[in-house]
Protein backbone atom coordinates (compact mmCIF):
# COMPACT_ATOMS: atom_id res chain seq x y z
CA UNK A 1 0.00 0.00 0.00
CA UNK A 2 1.73 3.06 -1.13
CA UNK A 3 1.66 7.30 0.57
CA UNK A 4 -0.44 7.85 3.47
CA UNK A 5 -2.96 4.91 3.01
CA UNK A 6 -0.43 2.79 4.65
CA UNK A 7 -0.30 5.27 7.73
CA UNK A 8 -3.75 4.62 8.62
CA UNK A 9 -4.26 1.03 7.61
CA UNK A 10 -6.41 -0.22 10.18
CA UNK A 11 -4.50 -4.00 9.95
CA UNK A 12 -1.53 -1.87 10.94
CA UNK A 13 -2.77 0.37 13.63
CA UNK A 14 -4.22 -2.70 15.20
CA UNK A 15 -1.52 -4.44 15.14
CA UNK A 16 0.39 -1.57 16.78
CA UNK A 17 -2.25 -1.39 19.63
CA UNK A 18 -1.66 -5.01 20.21
CA UNK A 19 2.72 -4.21 20.80
CA UNK A 20 1.77 -1.40 22.67
CA UNK A 21 -0.67 -3.85 25.26
CA UNK A 22 2.27 -6.32 25.29
CA UNK A 23 5.12 -3.61 26.40
CA UNK A 24 2.78 -1.43 29.11
CA UNK A 25 3.49 -3.30 31.96
CA UNK A 26 2.33 -0.40 34.30
CA UNK A 27 0.75 2.88 33.84
CA UNK A 28 2.60 5.20 31.65
CA UNK A 29 1.95 8.86 31.32
CA UNK A 30 3.42 10.44 27.90
CA UNK A 31 2.95 14.27 26.90
CA UNK A 32 2.44 15.04 23.48
CA UNK A 33 4.56 17.90 22.73
CA UNK A 34 3.22 19.40 19.86
CA UNK A 35 -0.36 20.75 18.73
CA UNK A 36 -0.85 19.17 15.68
CA UNK A 37 -0.32 15.70 17.67
CA UNK A 38 -2.95 16.85 19.94
CA UNK A 39 -4.95 17.51 17.03
CA UNK A 40 -4.02 14.28 14.88
CA UNK A 41 -4.74 11.87 18.56
CA UNK A 42 -8.45 13.62 19.29
CA UNK A 43 -9.69 13.40 15.11
CA UNK A 44 -8.11 9.85 14.96
CA UNK A 45 -8.90 8.62 18.26
CA UNK A 46 -5.85 7.53 19.37
CA UNK A 47 -6.61 7.71 23.17
CA UNK A 48 -9.66 5.19 22.23
CA UNK A 49 -7.55 2.73 21.30
CA UNK A 50 -5.03 2.51 23.95
CA UNK A 51 -4.88 0.21 26.78
CA UNK A 52 -6.24 1.96 30.05
CA UNK A 53 -2.29 1.79 31.28
CA UNK A 54 -1.43 4.91 28.73
CA UNK A 55 -2.49 7.86 29.48
CA UNK A 56 -1.58 10.89 27.20
CA UNK A 57 -1.40 14.74 28.06
CA UNK A 58 -0.55 17.94 26.03
CA UNK A 59 2.11 20.30 26.39
CA UNK A 60 3.28 23.47 24.98
CA UNK A 61 3.58 23.03 21.28
CA UNK A 62 0.75 25.24 20.37
CA UNK A 63 2.72 28.47 19.45
CA UNK A 64 -0.38 30.69 19.49
CA UNK A 65 -1.26 29.47 22.72
CA UNK A 66 1.91 30.46 24.23
CA UNK A 67 2.13 33.75 22.71
CA UNK A 68 1.32 36.05 25.76
CA UNK A 69 -2.07 38.77 25.97
CA UNK A 70 0.62 41.76 25.96
CA UNK A 71 2.39 40.46 22.93
CA UNK A 72 -1.12 40.01 21.18
CA UNK A 73 -1.92 43.60 22.81
CA UNK A 74 0.78 45.05 20.99
CA UNK A 75 -0.49 43.65 17.77
CA UNK A 76 -3.16 45.01 17.76
CA UNK A 77 -1.65 48.05 18.64
CA UNK A 78 0.13 47.92 15.45
CA UNK A 79 -3.01 47.48 12.90
CA UNK A 80 -4.56 50.08 14.85
CA UNK A 81 -1.82 52.51 13.43
CA UNK A 82 -2.57 55.06 10.69
CA UNK A 83 -0.33 54.05 7.19
CA UNK A 84 0.06 50.13 8.95
CA UNK A 85 -1.37 47.25 7.68
CA UNK A 86 -0.80 44.03 9.72
CA UNK A 87 -0.35 40.59 8.11
CA UNK A 88 -0.94 37.12 9.41
CA UNK A 89 -1.87 33.73 9.65
CA UNK A 90 -5.74 33.12 10.36
CA UNK A 91 -4.92 31.34 13.65
CA UNK A 92 -4.30 34.55 14.90
CA UNK A 93 -6.71 37.05 14.22
CA UNK A 94 -9.45 35.79 16.48
CA UNK A 95 -7.05 35.07 19.71
CA UNK A 96 -7.66 37.82 22.82
CA UNK A 97 -5.60 39.50 23.86
CA UNK A 98 -6.34 41.55 27.46
CA UNK A 99 -9.28 43.63 25.91
CA UNK A 100 -10.01 42.38 22.33
CA UNK A 101 -8.50 40.34 19.44
CA UNK A 102 -7.04 41.25 15.55
CA UNK A 103 -10.58 40.20 14.60
CA UNK A 104 -12.26 43.40 16.68
CA UNK A 105 -9.93 45.63 15.61
CA UNK A 106 -10.56 44.93 12.19
CA UNK A 107 -14.19 45.58 12.72
CA UNK A 108 -12.90 48.85 14.21
CA UNK A 109 -11.22 49.81 10.68
CA UNK A 110 -7.52 48.44 11.46
CA UNK A 111 -5.62 47.47 8.92
CA UNK A 112 -5.40 43.62 8.72
CA UNK A 113 -4.55 41.28 5.50
CA UNK A 114 -4.74 37.34 6.19
CA UNK A 115 -1.51 35.98 4.35
CA UNK A 116 -0.11 32.36 3.47
CA UNK A 117 3.50 33.30 4.20
CA UNK A 118 6.02 36.02 4.79
CA UNK A 119 6.56 36.73 1.15
CA UNK A 120 2.85 37.18 0.38
CA UNK A 121 3.51 39.87 3.58
CA UNK A 122 6.68 41.15 1.75
CA UNK A 123 4.49 41.46 -1.65
CA UNK A 124 1.66 43.22 -0.40
CA UNK A 125 4.78 45.60 0.34
CA UNK A 126 6.44 46.41 -2.25
CA UNK A 127 2.69 47.06 -4.69
CA UNK A 128 1.62 49.41 -2.63
CA UNK A 129 4.27 51.85 -1.12
CA UNK A 130 1.94 54.06 1.15
CA UNK A 131 1.77 51.85 3.56
CA UNK A 132 4.04 50.01 6.05
CA UNK A 133 3.32 46.37 6.33
CA UNK A 134 3.85 44.58 9.33
CA UNK A 135 4.25 40.54 9.29
CA UNK A 136 3.17 39.00 12.37
CA UNK A 137 6.28 36.00 12.99
CA UNK A 138 4.39 33.47 15.38
CA UNK A 139 5.79 30.21 15.36
CA UNK A 140 8.55 27.62 16.71
CA UNK A 141 11.74 26.45 14.71
CA UNK A 142 9.29 25.25 11.80
CA UNK A 143 8.43 28.45 10.57
CA UNK A 144 11.55 31.15 11.16
CA UNK A 145 13.26 29.97 8.05
CA UNK A 146 10.81 30.83 5.68
CA UNK A 147 10.43 34.67 7.99
CA UNK A 148 14.64 34.98 7.94
CA UNK A 149 14.75 34.25 4.34
CA UNK A 150 11.95 37.13 3.46
CA UNK A 151 13.23 39.51 5.16
CA UNK A 152 16.78 38.50 3.78
CA UNK A 153 14.82 39.68 0.04
CA UNK A 154 13.22 42.61 1.13
CA UNK A 155 16.84 43.62 2.31
CA UNK A 156 17.97 42.24 -0.87
CA UNK A 157 15.25 44.76 -2.40
CA UNK A 158 15.66 47.54 -0.44
CA UNK A 159 11.97 46.99 0.69
CA UNK A 160 12.07 49.56 2.94
CA UNK A 161 8.49 49.52 3.92
CA UNK A 162 8.39 46.39 5.26
CA UNK A 163 9.31 44.80 8.78
CA UNK A 164 8.65 41.58 11.16
CA UNK A 165 6.90 41.79 14.66
CA UNK A 166 9.36 38.41 16.16
CA UNK A 167 7.13 36.26 18.29
CA UNK A 168 9.09 33.39 17.52
CA UNK A 169 10.12 31.15 19.89
CA UNK A 170 12.17 27.85 19.91
CA UNK A 171 11.04 24.31 21.70
CA UNK A 172 13.99 22.57 23.32
CA UNK A 173 14.46 25.84 26.06
CA UNK A 174 11.15 25.88 26.62
CA UNK A 175 10.70 21.85 27.92
CA UNK A 176 13.80 22.86 29.78
CA UNK A 177 11.92 25.37 31.63
CA UNK A 178 8.91 23.16 31.96
CA UNK A 179 10.38 19.58 33.53
CA UNK A 180 13.24 21.72 35.80
CA UNK A 181 10.93 23.85 37.84
CA UNK A 182 8.35 21.42 39.12
CA UNK A 183 6.48 20.60 35.54
CA UNK A 184 4.16 17.59 34.90
CA UNK A 185 4.95 14.15 35.93
CA UNK A 186 5.53 12.22 32.48
CA UNK A 187 7.18 9.07 31.68
CA UNK A 188 8.13 10.30 28.09
CA UNK A 189 7.48 12.63 25.60
CA UNK A 190 6.39 12.41 21.90
CA UNK A 191 8.21 14.85 20.40
CA UNK A 192 7.31 17.26 17.18
CA UNK A 193 7.68 15.93 13.91
CA UNK A 194 7.58 19.40 11.94
CA UNK A 195 9.93 21.11 14.65
CA UNK A 196 12.19 18.01 14.27
CA UNK A 197 12.15 18.42 10.44
CA UNK A 198 14.61 21.45 11.04
CA UNK A 199 16.23 20.92 14.36
CA UNK A 200 16.61 17.08 13.91
CA UNK A 201 16.03 14.44 16.88
CA UNK A 202 19.61 14.59 18.18
CA UNK A 203 18.03 18.37 19.84
CA UNK A 204 16.23 16.06 22.51
CA UNK A 205 19.17 14.56 23.70
CA UNK A 206 19.72 16.96 26.73
CA UNK A 207 16.48 16.71 27.62
CA UNK A 208 16.12 13.10 27.75
CA UNK A 209 19.34 12.98 29.54
CA UNK A 210 18.52 16.19 32.08
CA UNK A 211 15.50 14.39 33.05
CA UNK A 212 15.84 10.93 32.36
CA UNK A 213 12.74 11.25 29.53
CA UNK A 214 12.10 8.89 26.84
CA UNK A 215 12.27 11.06 23.56
CA UNK A 216 10.86 9.83 20.39
CA UNK A 217 9.98 12.27 17.25
CA UNK A 218 6.82 10.68 15.57
CA UNK A 219 4.08 12.28 12.32
CA UNK A 220 1.06 13.03 12.19
CA UNK A 221 -0.64 10.01 10.83
CA UNK A 222 -2.95 7.06 13.22
CA UNK A 223 0.31 4.89 12.67
CA UNK A 224 2.87 7.29 12.77
CA UNK A 225 1.66 8.44 16.55
CA UNK A 226 0.86 5.00 17.38
CA UNK A 227 4.37 3.71 16.57
CA UNK A 228 5.53 6.97 18.44
CA UNK A 229 3.87 5.64 21.92
CA UNK A 230 5.13 1.71 21.39
CA UNK A 231 8.85 3.17 20.96
CA UNK A 232 7.98 5.40 24.20
CA UNK A 233 6.27 2.25 26.16
CA UNK A 234 8.86 -0.04 25.24
CA UNK A 235 11.49 2.65 26.57
CA UNK A 236 10.02 2.48 29.86
CA UNK A 237 9.47 -0.92 30.03
CA UNK A 238 12.91 -1.42 29.16
CA UNK A 239 14.57 1.10 31.63
CA UNK A 240 15.74 3.16 29.03
CA UNK A 241 15.82 7.14 28.16
CA UNK A 242 16.85 7.54 24.85
CA UNK A 243 15.44 9.76 21.83
CA UNK A 244 14.44 7.49 18.59
CA UNK A 245 12.84 8.67 15.54
CA UNK A 246 10.12 7.15 13.78
CA UNK A 247 9.70 9.84 11.51
CA UNK A 248 12.95 9.11 9.32
CA UNK A 249 10.93 9.59 5.94
CA UNK A 250 10.92 13.32 7.06
CA UNK A 251 13.29 13.94 10.19
CA UNK A 252 17.21 13.06 10.00
CA UNK A 253 19.49 13.01 13.50
CA UNK A 254 20.87 16.07 12.17
CA UNK A 255 17.93 18.25 11.13
CA UNK A 256 17.87 20.60 8.16
CA UNK A 257 21.33 22.90 8.17
CA UNK A 258 20.55 25.22 5.51
CA UNK A 259 17.19 25.80 7.10
CA UNK A 260 19.07 26.60 10.50
CA UNK A 261 21.70 28.14 9.07
CA UNK A 262 19.32 30.88 7.09
CA UNK A 263 17.53 31.44 10.55
CA UNK A 264 20.79 32.17 12.55
CA UNK A 265 21.93 34.61 9.54
CA UNK A 266 19.10 36.89 10.80
CA UNK A 267 18.16 35.56 14.23
CA UNK A 268 19.65 35.38 17.53
CA UNK A 269 18.13 34.03 20.56
CA UNK A 270 17.20 36.18 23.37
CA UNK A 271 14.98 35.82 26.36
CA UNK A 272 11.16 35.23 25.91
CA UNK A 273 8.11 35.57 27.66
CA UNK A 274 5.74 32.47 27.41
CA UNK A 275 2.27 31.97 28.47
CA UNK A 276 1.61 29.52 30.71
CA UNK A 277 6.03 29.33 31.16
CA UNK A 278 6.67 33.31 31.96
CA UNK A 279 9.95 34.27 31.32
CA UNK A 280 12.31 31.61 29.76
CA UNK A 281 16.15 32.32 29.01
CA UNK A 282 17.27 31.74 25.22
CA UNK A 283 14.09 30.85 23.79
CA UNK A 284 12.99 33.49 21.50
CA UNK A 285 14.65 34.66 18.49
CA UNK A 286 15.40 38.37 18.00
CA UNK A 287 16.11 40.46 14.56
CA UNK A 288 19.79 41.13 14.60
CA UNK A 289 21.10 44.08 14.74
CA UNK A 290 21.76 44.22 10.39
CA UNK A 291 18.63 43.95 10.00
CA UNK A 292 16.81 46.12 12.25
CA UNK A 293 15.39 48.53 9.74
CA UNK A 294 12.83 45.41 8.94
CA UNK A 295 12.13 44.34 13.66
CA UNK A 296 9.00 45.71 13.95
CA UNK A 297 9.22 46.40 17.59
CA UNK A 298 12.36 48.75 16.63
CA UNK A 299 10.76 50.88 14.07
CA UNK A 300 7.63 51.67 16.12
CA UNK A 301 9.82 51.66 19.79
CA UNK A 302 7.01 49.25 20.82
CA UNK A 303 8.07 48.12 24.48
CA UNK A 304 6.12 45.26 26.13
CA UNK A 305 4.03 46.09 29.17
CA UNK A 306 2.05 43.83 32.34
CA UNK A 307 -0.93 42.55 30.24
CA UNK A 308 -3.45 40.44 33.17
CA UNK A 309 -4.86 37.32 31.82
CA UNK A 310 -8.85 36.20 31.64
CA UNK A 311 -9.83 35.71 35.14
CA UNK A 312 -10.44 32.25 35.45
CA UNK A 313 -9.06 31.20 32.38
CA UNK A 314 -6.72 27.78 32.46
CA UNK A 315 -5.17 28.00 29.38
CA UNK A 316 -1.28 28.44 31.12
CA UNK A 317 -2.02 25.21 33.49
CA UNK A 318 -3.38 23.05 29.98
CA UNK A 319 -0.03 24.99 28.03
CA UNK A 320 2.24 22.97 31.02
CA UNK A 321 0.39 19.48 31.17
CA UNK A 322 -1.01 20.59 34.23
CA UNK A 323 -4.77 21.11 34.01
CA UNK A 324 -7.20 19.47 31.76
CA UNK A 325 -9.20 21.54 29.54
CA UNK A 326 -12.23 20.03 30.94
CA UNK A 327 -10.99 21.20 34.48
CA UNK A 328 -11.03 24.56 33.37
CA UNK A 329 -14.80 26.31 35.16
CA UNK A 330 -15.38 28.14 32.03
CA UNK A 331 -14.42 24.98 28.66
CA UNK A 332 -17.70 25.17 27.33
CA UNK A 333 -19.30 27.14 29.30
CA UNK A 334 -18.77 31.33 28.82
CA UNK A 335 -15.79 30.09 26.59
CA UNK A 336 -16.68 27.99 23.27
CA UNK A 337 -14.73 28.19 19.64
CA UNK A 338 -16.83 30.97 19.17
CA UNK A 339 -16.35 32.96 21.66
CA UNK A 340 -13.25 32.27 22.81
CA UNK A 341 -11.91 33.28 26.09
CA UNK A 342 -8.01 32.00 26.15
CA UNK A 343 -5.87 30.90 23.07
CA UNK A 344 -6.42 27.56 23.49
CA UNK A 345 -9.64 27.50 22.38
CA UNK A 346 -9.34 29.46 19.48
CA UNK A 347 -6.35 28.28 17.88
CA UNK A 348 -6.19 25.17 15.12
CA UNK A 349 -3.36 23.20 17.43
CA UNK A 350 -5.23 24.41 20.63
CA UNK A 351 -5.67 21.53 23.59
CA UNK A 352 -8.98 22.99 24.42
CA UNK A 353 -10.17 23.25 20.56
CA UNK A 354 -9.17 19.72 20.33
CA UNK A 355 -11.04 18.64 23.37
CA UNK A 356 -14.10 21.04 22.39
CA UNK A 357 -14.46 19.36 18.76
CA UNK A 358 -13.23 16.09 19.43
CA UNK A 359 -13.19 15.44 22.80
CA UNK A 360 -16.57 16.05 24.12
Amino acid sequence: MKGSNLYRNPEVVQALVKKIRGVANRPMRFMEVCGTHTMSIFRYGIKGLLPREISLISGPGCPVCVTPAAQIDQMIALSLRGGVTVATFGDLVRVPGSRSSLAEARAMGAGLQVVYSPADALEMAMKDGSKTVVFLGIGFETTTPSVAATILQAARNRVRNFCVFSSHKLMPPALHALFSDSGPRVDGLLCPGHVSTIIGARAYVPVAQAYGLPCVVAGFEPVDILQGIYMLARQVAEGRNDVENAYARAVTWQGNRRARKVTARVFEPVPARWRGLGDVDASGLKIKEEFREFDARERFSLKETEAEEPSGCKCGQVIKGMALPTSCPLFSRSCTPSRPVGPCMVSGEGTCAAYYKYGR
